[in-house]
């Protein structure tokens, strides 16, 4: 069934899941929670991401259960956050630039060349420094962050190589629009041009944008391969995605619950990143043996790494700055 058809299916029974789960109510199994995501079934964050933690929290017996939700049947990208904070849906994977429209120093997790690998960002995201962030975040949306998941380093493709930020000039590149993600654009150099998740193939394919920049598995997955020739290792960004939970969810949990969610969230982030780099090994293995998209291994990486520090450092400000200086203080 195709995913059009499938959500068409869904969302009858997702209807009804939101409005238990949104109003407090149990079915005879106790709480439903209802897990987004906007990503194709075979998306690691979907099938090594929120299906494991649904699966976790199935084995723990804990009196609740958690339904998931891919490929934005419950809303799209940019509406579903929006969703959890009202307690229509219970939980989400948001990327941290989106959710700095709610909550603005969090965007800064998604700054270009913020951090210098994974660990370094699993390691800023466990440490006290991270504490007033979290908390931030939580009194200004209310919604909780249970933890972080690595998305994958993002990359440039377009119809030609990309190894220095002067190869970025005149090349229209589409970036999410957002506040941190336009900001990568003017730091690197690239003229930036918005367009919706969900319609990035098509712009690709029309032509209306040059290039973009994601992670390999979200190239592969969402087939760029069929309308871009080259992927240019950058690494510009670790790309961050925050578990968030609703906070009427949460305290409708009993401890034991509230637990084993965490543990199920916090238990998966390994096991979700080894199976994003475990993707992106057989696609780029897979691009090699077919030659379905040429990949740029001489980019010039410290040249964009010195032109985003020099630009945030002297372009951020307040909370944002403090955070943005944190991450490279822990490097």
């Amino acid at each position: 069934m195709n995913t059009g058809l499938r959500a068409a299916a869904l969302l009858p029974a997702a209807a009804l899941l939101l409005t238990a789960c949104g109003t407090g109510g149990d079915d005879t199994d106790g709480p439903v929670l209802t897990f987004s995501n906007s990503y194709t079934d075979e998306h690691p964050h979907t099938r090594c991401g929120i299906d494991l933690v649904a699966a976790h929290v199935e084995e723990a017996d804990a009196g609740f259960r958690v339904d998931t939700f891919p490929g934005s049947q419950l809303g799209d990208n940019t509406e579903t956050f929006a969703s959890v904070m009202s307690g229509d849906i219970d939980m989400d994977v948001q990327g941290s630039a989106a959710l700095g429209s709610a909550h603005q120093p969090i965007g800064v997790f998604d700054a270009a060349y913020a951090f210098d690998d994974a660990d370094h960002m699993f390691s800023f995201f466990d440490s006290e420094a991270a504490e007033a962030v979290k908390q931030g975040f939580e009194e200004a949306t209310g919604a909780k962050i249970l933890d972080v998941w690595y998305f994958g380093d993002r990359h440039f493709t377009a119809n030609q190589p990309i190894r220095t930020p002067a190869d970025l000039s005149g090349l229209r590149m589409r970036f999410p629009d957002s506040p941190i993600y336009l900001a990568n654009a003017e730091a690197m150099g690239a003229s930036p041009t918005t367009v919706a998740f969900e319609e990035v193939y098509m712009a690709l394919q029309q032509g209306t944008v040059d290039g973009q920049e994601n992670p390999i598995a979200t190239v592969d997955a969402d087939n760029y391969s069929e309308v871009q020739s080259h992927l240019s290792l950058s690494g510009h960004q670790i790309g961050s995605q925050m578990i968030v939970v609703s906070g009427q969810t949460w305290e409708r949990l009993s401890e034991t619950q509230q637990e084993v969610l965490q543990e199920a969230v916090s238990q998966v982030r390994e096991e979700n990143r080894a199976c994003i780099e475990e993707a992106e090994a057989e696609v780029l293995s897979a691009w090699e043996a077919d030659g379905a998209m040429e990949v740029v291994d001489d980019v010039d990486v410290e040249a964009f790494r010195a032109r985003a520090h020099e630009h945030f450092l002297s372009t951020l400000e307040g909370e944002e700055l403090e955070l943005y200086e944190a991450f490279r203080e822990s490097a």
